[in-house]
């Protein structure tokens, strides 16, 4: 805490602060991240980075000299950060235990600084403010504050404007809404000057004329190490902090993470020896602290250890320094400016030289996609003020606050509670459900108008990117809704649109414009009740359904089903009623499915409707009939008679669901070349072995079958429950003998899984023996895998094992508890934690080695926490 540091680190202060942020990924049809392929071996871009960053960041290692870990911490307990609310929803509903460390960090971060927590908010979608309408703004902010109040429980002191993109009017809207501080780039601040402490006016009676007793700072040579305030429109101020550049880029860009004690160095070096109180502070994306720079959250957790321990500076927040240390100068910005544009705000409008760097490549895309999105919002606006009369008795109000209602999950009764609430609050009378179903889908045409405005979508080289795609379906989804609610004025706006679109060139030619990647990319993941209806009749040939499920944002209910096999064939076919649980929209469909085996596979779907029930049951009667026939000819002329052909096939399904799907269909395909590769591996064991020993060259497709093999092996031996140890050390040896590559990437993702799976179990169980034994076995053997493993999640599990525990005990223990304590603690060792150096977070008797004895109930006693 500030007041218990030493004396000469008295006003001498560090921050670092992290934006920690990614773009909204969800398919806006089905609100749920598809697979992407670029992440592997991890589902997703959000997956990955939460594996590398987001989660290391909250129980991040500080190792000995022999890399064994020491002490695990919360890096978020001790620097500053924002973390972007549409990833904090991701991560609440995917990585739940990163997310509690996130939150636990601001609250611990609170009681060491004097009650000042350390996260910020953020403007909520991350918009280039300068460049959003005031209605959107107001939003924006609005919700950001909402967003940050529901999950931190605590009012925001402090907001992070997207890409610190500023200019005065907005940082007045911030102070509007009660927000002390912003943090902004040094080469953002236009001029400063010093002012008197009491009185908040400049030093001298001759420099409160406007104008003067000015300091321009030209080549950002504003002093970072105060506060600033800025004087905005109608009185209002709000405190700025001006970053540290140069160490800023330096962990950025220049290595200095490669190292945590030169990193807190340099921090500390740039402290002067004045004594007034002084600042030295810094901010970075947070996603230098473990995805852009490997073990980046280890530099930083060393880096504040060093300086927590030392006596020249104290870490500490900016709210805390601020309450503190209130500004005694006084600056102006630079308008329209923000910290990734050397343009002002030009990366997000136009074709300004800045970009990711594809040579030759162009960015004049980015105005006319910027025009399309401003045209779109500004015709759905009028639009919606005429549908909502009537019903609503404020659009814009109403607007502001259905971010209560976004952040609860779609399908949870929770949500359906603050649907009610909000229609109390804001319905302009009582709604029928046809007018529930209106309101919910203009809010959610607002939403995705915001979402659309994400400022990744300009941010890179070409049009046809995925941050760009994605900002494009977030407008076709409101497309879609306008169609959906406006009738034939919502239709006709998507023509338009795509006129301005089209000017939009792409530098692939594939691509040729933005009106084509819309046709091309977007377009087809457009679904409506009806897509949902016949993926579910589809995917019912491979999952066994209950009559209530839910398929992604949808709710399912079976009124109808029945299934027949005929051979490799079967046939489905039922009604099924579908609900939105985002819009509460809700339609009965008539289905027939054919599966003929492989990949072949069509669905027929028609809206259900009571005077065709009996055709209907005539159709199904019918093909019933020929399915047991095994005719299944004549069941496809029936049912393409019926419903006018069966347009759904398997590349209809939604994204993961095909993917899964397809790897159920190949299993048996796959086994069978498995199979093969491995026989031709054992036949010719022998001579590879001799090649190897004396060697000679191994001809490349007796390697590449060897390799498979192996590999092959190895996967199958890890996935068995219990894990084939045995099969597994042999295997090893013999990739080793033979000289054989091992496949560290998905070997490790899968070790590392199975290991944290292990651990799971253990810590459900504690006292069982077996299932100790059984983690430490497992735990020996990989450590014979010829490369690093990451057993990130099973050392925090071992951690919480025996970090919850009770620290004394006068309870002498029994023989078998010393020996299960004792493998307990060898299993630590194994899993490559320093067991007798290790310092428990948060207490304070020091390392275990200094600890009395522990009953093994204390001690093996579960935290209780879930895995992500």
């Amino acid at each position: 805490m500030a007041g218990s540091s030493p004396r000469s680190a008295k006003g001498r202060y560090i921050c670092i602060h992290g934006h920690f942020y990614q773009p909204p990924r969800e398919n806006p049809w089905l609100e749920a991240v598809d697979t992407q392929d670029s992440a592997a071996p991890y589902h997703d871009w959000n997956d990955r980075i939460t594996a590398e960053c987001y989660a290391p960041n909250g129980a991040s290692r500080i190792v000995n000299r022999a890399d064994q870990i020491v002490r695990i911490v919360n890096n978020y307990s001790r620097v500053s950060f924002n973390f972007g609310p549409t990833l904090l929803s991701w991560l609440q509903e995917n990585a739940p235990r990163t997310y509690r460390t996130i939150l636990a960090g601001d609250q611990q971060s609170a009681a060491r600084y004097d009650g000042h927590g350390s996260a910020m908010a953020q403007a909520y979608n991350h918009v280039i403010m300068p460049l959003a309408n005031m209605r959107d703004r107001l939003t924006q902010i609005r919700w950001g504050i909402a967003d940050f109040e529901h999950r931190f429980g605590r009012k925001p002191e402090g907001m992070w404007l997207p890409e610190a993109a500023v200019s005065l009017e907005n940082l007045d809207l911030l102070a509007q809404h009660d927000i002390r501080f912003t943090v902004l780039a040094p080469h953002q601040c236009l001029r400063v000057r010093e002012l008197d402490e009491a009185t908040l006016q400049p030093t001298l009676p001759e420099m409160r004329e406007a104008g003067a007793g000015w300091k321009e700072t030209p080549n950002a040579s504003v002093d970072p190490r105060r506060p600033y305030l800025v004087r905005l429109p109608e009185g209002r101020t709000i405190a700025v902090f001006f970053y540290d550049g140069p160490i800023s880029r330096a962990v950025a860009f220049e290595g200095l993470l490669n190292n945590g004690e030169n990193f807190a160095r340099r921090l500390e070096s740039a402290l002067d020896g004045s004594s007034a109180p002084q600042l030295v502070h810094i901010a970075t994306d947070g996603e230098s602290y473990g995805h852009h720079h490997r073990y980046g959250e280890m530099a930083l957790s060393y880096a504040l250890k060093l300086i927590e321990n030392g006596e020249t500076a104290t870490l500490t927040n900016y709210p805390s320094f601020l309450a503190s240390f209130p500004p005694s100068w006084e600056a102006e910005i630079v308008e329209n400016t923000s910290w990734s544009c050397a343009h002002g705000i030009e990366r997000w409008r136009s074709d300004c030289g800045c970009n990711g760097g594809r040579q030759g490549w162009n960015q004049r895309w980015r105005a006319p996609l910027r025009e399309a999105l401003d045209w779109l919002r500004d015709h759905v606006a009028p639009l919606s003020v005429k549908a909502a009369g009537g019903l609503l008795k404020d659009l814009w109000k109403a607007r502001d606050e259905y971010i209560s209602v976004v952040l609860e999950a779609p399908g949870k009764l929770a949500r359906t509670e603050t649907v009610e609430r909000f229609l109390a609050r804001h319905a302009a009378h009582s709604l029928t459900a046809a007018d529930r179903i209106r309101v919910l889908k203009l809010m959610e045409m607002q939403r995705h108008a915001q979402l659309m405005y994400t400022s990744c979508g300009w941010f890179f080289d070409d049009i046809s990117g995925i941050e760009t795609i994605q900002i494009i379906a977030y407008a076709a989804r409101v497309l879609q809704l306008a169609a959906e609610v406006f009738g034939a004025s919502g239709q006709e706006l998507e023509v338009p649109f795509l006129e301005i679109l089209a000017r939009a060139k792409s530098n692939v030619p594939e691509w040729k414009n933005g009106a084509e990647v819309y046709r091309r990319l977007v377009k087809p993941l457009e679904i409506g009740l009806e897509q949902a209806a016949a993926h579910y009749s589809i995917v019912s040939f491979f999952d066994n359904y209950s009559e209530e499920t839910t398929l992604f944002c949808y709710s399912v209910r079976r009124l109808d089903y029945q299934l027949v096999p005929s051979g490799r064939g079967r046939l489905a076919i039922g009604q099924v009623r579908i609900t939105s649980n985002i819009t509460e929209e809700s339609e009965t469909f008539f289905f027939a499915s054919l599966y003929f085996g492989d990949q072949n596979v069509s669905a027929a779907v028609k809206p259900f409707s009571e005077e065709n029930l009996p055709a209907f049951n005539a159709l199904k009667k019918k093909c019933l009939a020929a399915v047991r026939l095994g005719n299944l000819p004549e069941v496809v002329r029936l049912i393409d008679g019926y419903f006018g052909g069966s347009p759904y096939t398997l590349v209809s399904l939604f994204g993961d669901d095909q993917r899964r799907i397809l790897r159920i269909i190949l299993k048996s395909t796959l086994g069978e070349v498995e199979h093969s590769l491995a026989g031709i591996y054992e036949e010719n064991a022998s001579l590879l072995h001799f090649l190897s020993a004396t060697g000679l060259p191994k001809p490349p497709i007796l390697a590449m079958a060897a390799g498979f093999s192996i590999n092959a092996g190895l996967r199958r031996a890890i996935e068995r429950n219990p894990v084939d140890l045995g099969r597994v050390h042999s295997l090893i040896s013999l990739a080793k003998e033979d000289g054989l590559v091992l496949n560290e990437h998905d070997l490790s993702y899968q070790i590392d899984r199975r290991m944290k799976n292990t651990m799971v179990s253990l810590q459900a169980d504690p006292l069982n023996g077996e299932l100790l034994d059984r983690a430490l076995d497992l735990a020996r053997v990989l450590r014979e895998f010829p490369f690093r493993l990451n057993l990130w999640q099973a050392q925090n599990i071992w951690n919480d094992m025996l970090s919850t525990v009770p620290r004394v005990s006068n309870e002498p223990e029994s023989p078998g508890a010393e020996r299960l304590r004792d493998r307990f603690l060898e299993l630590g060792r194994q899993l490559g934690i320093a067991v007798e150096e290790l310092v428990v977070e948060g207490e304070e008797e020091g390392p275990l080695e200094k600890q009395p004895s522990l009953p093994l109930e204390d001690t093996l006693s579960s935290s209780g926490a879930s895995m992500p």
